[in-house]
């Protein structure tokens, strides 16, 4: 049987990139997956396709995270749909690169909202749909809570916050049997990588060689880990951050 036969989980951020692989794993796994998205209808609706082409389930449902409307929505929703959820993966972030003197107050403001308070609510939002005997918070962080690299300031500092919640909500929600642990992706070829410029060239050239298992990753690395975070292997997991960077960092 697949891990997560019988199981609802929710993926915030999930219409391409890290999100989508992480979608397709669970689902592949045996989950229903809800593939949530903010903006792209039609790249959520490739998730979905992807997923029950390949046999799997899922549907997608729009709401942007750092918007507490959207979000009630988006579980009213999943409530009428599946009745509960079993695994919630807080995905959905933004990040810009921008040397200190670039930062501005709504750069701040957006990646906070999004990253930080977008995570809260979400969890929030979906803590009634957990059953009695609990399940999965998987949030995605990143190595650079870490690793700390010049001209990501503030990105850095939301992914500092989202280790730092993760570890105070597993001990707030342990009473539940709900579990909360973290995977932090080094750097992954991804849609979002490729439009910011980051992907080939001398970018991710001098990452490659400062990676010890010398390549960049793929949204199936990071699936594979949040899959194993989610799933019963990691029953007596909660509160780590597993960090998923070919060694970049350490």
């Amino acid at each position: 049987m697949a891990k997560f036969t019988g199981k609802i989980a929710v993926v915030t951020g999930a219409s391409k990139g890290i999100g989508a692989g992480i979608a397709k794993r669970l689902a592949a796994e045996g989950a229903e997956v809800v593939v949530n998205y903010a903006s792209s209808r039609a790249d959520a609706d490739k998730v979905v396709a992807a997923i029950t082409a390949a046999g799997g389930k899922a549907v997608a449902i729009g709401a942007s995270v750092a918007n507490a409307a959207d979000l009630a929505k988006l579980f009213d929703e999943v409530r009428s749909r599946f009745g509960r959820i079993d695994v919630l993966v807080n995905n959905a972030g933004i990040y810009d690169a921008a040397p200190i003197e670039a930062v501005t107050t709504e750069s701040f403001n957006r990646h906070f909202n999004t990253n930080v308070l977008g995570l809260l609510q979400a969890t929030q939002a979906a803590l009634p749909l957990f059953p009695a005997e609990g399940g999965a918070i998987v949030n995605i962080s990143s190595v650079v809570s870490s690793f700390a690299p010049p001209g990501l300031a503030v990105y850095s500092a939301t992914k500092g916050a989202v280790d730092t919640i993760t570890k105070t909500l597993a001990k707030e929600l342990a009473a539940r049997k709900i579990r909360v642990n973290s995977v932090n992706p080094g750097f992954v070829l991804t849609e979002g990588t490729h439009s910011a410029g980051m992907a080939g060239g001398e970018f991710e050239a001098g990452v490659i060689a400062s990676t010890p298992l010398g390549r960049v990753g793929k949204p199936a690395d990071i699936a594979a880990a949040v899959a194993f975070m989610a799933s019963d292997d990691a029953a007596w997991i909660t509160g780590e951050s597993l960090v998923v960077a070919g060694g970049l960092g350490m």
